[in-house]
């Protein structure tokens, strides 16, 4: 699992790639709690590269979610593949996110 985060004016892209399962997403949970300290901005979770998401994976993006929510920010969820669709429809993350 591979984690690009770039900052450009009020807005933090982060590109995933490869597998977010459960060890993947363990390893890049400090990553995203740091992240989590500056969610009034707005964050976009490109998922151009993601190929697969566990529950562990769901839970961090409800995490930044939540964070965002609590400092005024937002979170957008950018390119996700079919099969991460069917799980976000199925996990009800579909009314959860901005999904682009």
């Amino acid at each position: 699992m591979e984690v690009n985060v770039s900052r450009e004016n009020n807005e933090i892209t982060v590109r995933f790639s490869g597998r977010m399962d459960t060890l993947g997403a363990q390893e890049i949970v400090p990553q995203m709690n740091a992240l989590a300290e500056e969610a009034d901005k707005t964050i976009i979770l490109d998922c151009t590269d993601l190929t697969y998401i566990s529950s562990s994976g769901l839970r961090i993006f409800v995490t930044l979610r939540k964070a965002a929510d609590e400092r005024g920010g937002k979170v957008i969820v950018r390119n996700i593949c079919n099969e991460i669709r069917n799980v976000f429809m199925m996990t009800g993350f579909l009314n959860l996110f901005e999904i682009q």
